[in-house]
C-alpha cells in the first residue's frame, strides 16, 4: 500500500468531497439539460414532441396535441398524470403553437434565432405564433408580425419559463382570466355547459337505443347516425385541418373501444342465462 506514488484518501477528505456544493457551471448544465428535455418531450405523455402539432398551456409547457386529446377522453385505464391534474379541462385551455421553419431548423421569423433551449422564446395569444422574446420586445408592436392579429403584452406567453418573475406573471394572468370567465386562449370557459350538454346527449342516446332495439336494421342505421352526430358535436369549433384530423382519429378509436366494451358487458348476462338453462 506504499511506495507506489499514490495516496489513500482519509475519511475527512471523502466527506468533504461528498458535501461539496455544485458549481455554477454544473447548475447551468443541469438546468439546460432539463430545459432541453422539456423542449423535446411532451409534458403529459413523455413522447417526443412534434412541433407541427404542439400545444401549450397557460404555464408555457409544451404538449403533443394528440396526447392532450387522448387524455381528455373518458377512460377506464388509470393514469399517473392526466390533463386535469395539470389544470387542463378542455381544449380551450391549450393554445396551438405555430413555429416558423428555416430548412430543417425551427426559427424565429424576425431574429432568425433557432427555437429551443438556448433561446428564450414566447408565443402570442390568441394566434399562437412563436418568436424569440428579444424580437417581440424590440419591435414593440400590438399586432402579430406573422398574421396581423392584435395582442396585448399580457398575452405574450413565455415558453417554458425559468425565472420566478415570468412564472408569477403567468399565474396572475390566468387568475384574472378565470375571474372573468375566460380560459387561457381567451375563449369563454364552457366546462359546466359542456357537462350539461354531454348528459343531455347521453340521455338522448339511451332513449334512441331503447327505440332502436325493436328493429336490428333500424338500430344499426340510427346508431351510425347518432355516432356521426356525436362526433360532429365534439369536433365543433376545431378549425385547424390537422387538429380536426387528429381529433377525428382519436374519437373514432375511442368509440370503437366503447363499442367493444358494451358488447362484452352484454355478452356476460347472456352466458349466465345460457348456463342456467
Amino acid at each position: 500500500m506504499g511506495n507506489d506514488g499514490g495516496s489513500i484518501p482519509t475519511r475527512r477528505e471523502l466527506v468533504k468531497d461528498a458535501a461539496r456544493a455544485p458549481t455554477i457551471s454544473e447548475l447551468k448544465a443541469t438546468a439546460l439539460e432539463s430545459l432541453s428535455h422539456a423542449w423535446s418531450h411532451c409534458a403529459l405523455s413523455g413522447t417526443p414532441i412534434t412541433l407541427d402539432s404542439v400545444v401549450s398551456d397557460w404555464r408555457g409547457r409544451l404538449y403533443n396535441y394528440e396526447s392532450i386529446l387522448k387524455g381528455l377522453m373518458p377512460s377506464d385505464e388509470p393514469a399517473d398524470v392526466t390533463p386535469a391534474s395539470l389544470g387542463i379541462r378542455s381544449l380551450r385551455d391549450v393554445a396551438k403553437l405555430k413555429f416558423s421553419r428555416n430548412g430543417e431548423k425551427w426559427t424565429c421569423p424576425i431574429s432568425m434565432k433557432e427555437m429551443g433551449p438556448s433561446t428564450k422564446a414566447v408565443y402570442l395569444v390568441p394566434c399562437g405564433h412563436a418568436f424569440a422574446e428579444v424580437a417581440i420586445r424590440e419591435i414593440q408592436e400590438k399586432t402579430c408580425p406573422e398574421c396581423g392579429d392584435e395582442f396585448s403584452q399580457d398575452n405574450v406567453i413565455t415558453i417554458l419559463p425559468t425565472t420566478e418573475k415570468d412564472v408569477e406573471r403567468l399565474q396572475e394572468r390566468i387568475e384574472h382570466l378565470r375571474a372573468a370567465g375566460q380560459t387561457h386562449t381567451l375563449k369563454k370557459d364552457k366546462a359546466d355547459k359542456k357537462k350539461k350538454k354531454r348528459k343531455a346527449e347521453d340521455a338522448k342516446e339511451e332513449s334512441g337505443d331503447a327505440k332502436n332495439s325493436k328493429s336490428d336494421a333500424n338500430g344499426e342505421s340510427n346508431g351510425s347516425d347518432s355516432t356521426k352526430e356525436r362526433m360532429n358535436s365534439r369536433m365543433s369549433g376545431i378549425n385547424n385541418p390537422l387538429a380536426a384530423t387528429l381529433t377525428a382519429k382519436v374519437l373514432a378509436e375511442q368509440d370503437e373501444v366503447n363499442k367493444r366494451r358494451k358488447l362484452a358487458s352484454e355478452a356476460v348476462p347472456r352466458r349466465s342465462q345460457a348456463a342456467k338453462t
